[in-house]
């Protein structure tokens, strides 16, 4: 039998039982925090006579961050950001985001370091404060002269480390600080940080941090969407074991497809309270994911709930994408002759056939917050540059332009790779790949969106807003407009034939109605900005905007570097 605890008031007075529930919630988080801060005094003593921790503000999968103040000689208090990696985190690791702080940190709107402490394996970063804002809670009352200063100093931040030969891999909102009112910025969170071949930074040179290399030797299942949608992805073909028979070596090169495993990825940490932002989310689809059990090679599907949310609902019709590595010379030669006489039985279903599981898997770089992931790494290429910074950096300027955060909101890479394409379209991601090694096949064409009028419409601006000159820079430009509906999230219509929109909105064009002296400046957005936001898109990273160049945009015409 089982007892209930109920407050006095629970039956009489609702409200108060609710106010005394929420505070024995609150109570029991903060003795949590209290406990962690008990915690981190006994791991590192040397804390004590320095740091009085205030509160936690931040907690990752690597490690948790305090707010504190440091009694300085003068007598006056500092706030300093405390961060306390995880015992487990590998050694190379910390050292190389210590050393990311020291040699590139401290200027151009990028976090430094103060102090460090260590007691055993436990290991404290001492950083300045920045008191900043929710990027969730400013996204829709900022200026478009605050968008373009945000975004002029996130490629400052962001040239700044590419000079050193950093890859940053999880450049979002949450890792890049803004204060409103100081107009202060920091780039923060070097945990995932690599190295590019030239790279200055010496403890980056090593190799690649032991979580990227985790999540890499793994397959990615096919995923299939329910709901009219039908999404296959095969993994580029792997060249078989070096202890196979010549037989099974024969078979290998005509490029076995090796099915993608879904992998994990970084979370964002705000994500839990932005879901309802996402242009695209789970919501929107009905997910139907496979998985394997990695003894016996039996097949588990699992279906999920599917959740009708009429406002956001899409109805799509089956399409499939697959892509596969193409490798060089005699390989890249026998893939052009048998995609049709595979040995495999899996190829384009859903399912992944034992002669797959035994080949050797590929390995690429993929570590990153998903929904920010660059095509070149949910397509597991294996070389990886500073251009995955730029293509993050977009991501985040696509949100500001169109007011809906996260924009893009995927389970699995092959979701968020379908999710660009419908975006950028599916000829130009065919085509980029391409350049990267990687054939991309989409059974039906997806046009490319006009970014213009994409953004337009999402935030409401679009019957407001006159061109200045013709159409915009974007690639698609012939593309139909997007209905929206006021005050309601909403999904693009014009996908190709596969997703067409269910919102009942209002009679006209359904824009939001604002008057243009409370536009803050976006009435009058420049067509520059979208040519910028089209570079950083740029599905081929050979050709993606630099940081340096970004700042030399006309975007930035009149802002000082």
């Amino acid at each position: 039998m089982e007892t209930v605890l109920k407050s006095p008031c629970d039956e009489q007075h609702p409200q108060q039982a609710e106010d005394f529930h929420g505070n024995l919630e609150q109570n029991s988080k903060l003795s949590g925090i209290k406990k962690d801060v008990e915690k981190l005094y006994e791991a590192v003593p040397q804390l004590v006579n320095v740091f009085k921790i205030k509160e936690k503000i931040g907690e990752g999968t690597f490690s948790s961050v305090y707010l504190a103040t440091a009694q300085l000689q003068t007598g006056y208090e500092e706030k300093m950001a405390l961060k306390h990696l995880i015992p487990t985190s590998h050694p190379l690791r910390i050292a190389a985001e210590l050393q990311c702080l020291t040699v590139a940190g401290g200027q151009d709107n990028v976090m430094g370091v103060k102090y460090c402490f260590r007691k055993n394996d436990h290991v404290v970063i001492v950083m300045p404060y920045l008191e900043h804002e929710s990027f969730l809670d400013i996204l829709n009352s900022l200026s478009f002269e605050e968008v373009r200063e945000y975004m002029f100093n996130l490629f400052k931040a962001l040239r700044r480390i590419h000079h050193f030969g950093i890859v940053h891999r999880d450049v979002k909102p949450s890792n890049f600080l803004y204060n409103r009112q100081l107009k202060k910025y920091a780039l923060v969170d070097f945990g995932l940080a690599q190295g590019t071949p030239d790279t200055k930074i010496e403890l980056l040179k090593t190799g690649h941090s032991e979580d990227q290399q985790g999540s890499c030797l793994q397959n990615n299942p096919t995923v299939a969407l329910g709901n009219g949608v039908s999404v296959s992805v095969t993994a580029p073909k792997q060249i078989a074991q070096q202890s196979a028979s010549k037989a099974a070596d024969r078979r290998s090169s005509s490029l076995l497809k090796v099915q993608m495993k879904q992998g994990r990825g970084e979370k964002e940490d705000s994500v839990h309270h932005s879901v309802q932002r996402s242009v695209f989310g789970e919501r929107n689809f009905n997910v139907y994911s496979s998985t394997y059990q990695e003894n016996s090679g039996t097949k588990l599907i699992k279906q999920s709930k599917m959740i009708d949310v009429s406002s956001r609902k899409l109805v799509t019709k089956k399409k499939i994408i697959s892509t596969k590595t193409v490798s060089n010379g005699a390989a890249r030669k026998a893939a052009s002759g048998c995609p049709l006489n595979l040995p495999c039985d899996c190829y384009a279903t859903d399912r992944v056939c034992s002669v797959c599981l035994s080949r050797r898997q590929q390995v690429a770089p993929r570590a990153g917050t998903p929904g920010f992931r660059a095509p070149e790494v949910l397509t597991k290429c294996p070389t990886q540059t500073t251009a995955i910074d730029m293509w993050s950096a977009g991501i985040i300027f696509l949100s500001l332009l169109s007011g809906r955060y996260p924009f893009f909101k995927a389970s699995d890479d092959l979701t968020a790779l379908a999710q660009i394409m419908t975006v950028r379209g599916s000829r130009e991601t065919i085509q980029a790949a391409r350049t990267f090694g990687k054939s991309v096949v989409c059974t039906q064409v997806v046009p490319t969106q006009n970014l213009r009028t994409l953004c337009e419409k999402l935030r409401g601006t679009n019957s407001s807003c006159k061109r200045s000159q013709g159409e915009g820079p974007s690639r698609s430009e012939n593309n139909t407009a997007l209905p929206v509906a006021a005050d309601k999230p909403c999904a693009p219509e014009t996908l190709g034939k596969q997703i067409q929109h269910l919102q009942n909105f209002q009679e006209g064009d359904g824009a939001l109605e604002v008057k243009a002296t409370d536009m803050k400046g976006w009435d009058q957005v420049p067509d520059e900005a979208y040519d910028l936001l089209d570079k950083l898109l740029d599905l081929n990273p050979a050709t993606r905007i630099t940081a340096k160049e970004a700042l030399l945009h006309p975007f930035f015409k009149d802002i000082k570097l």
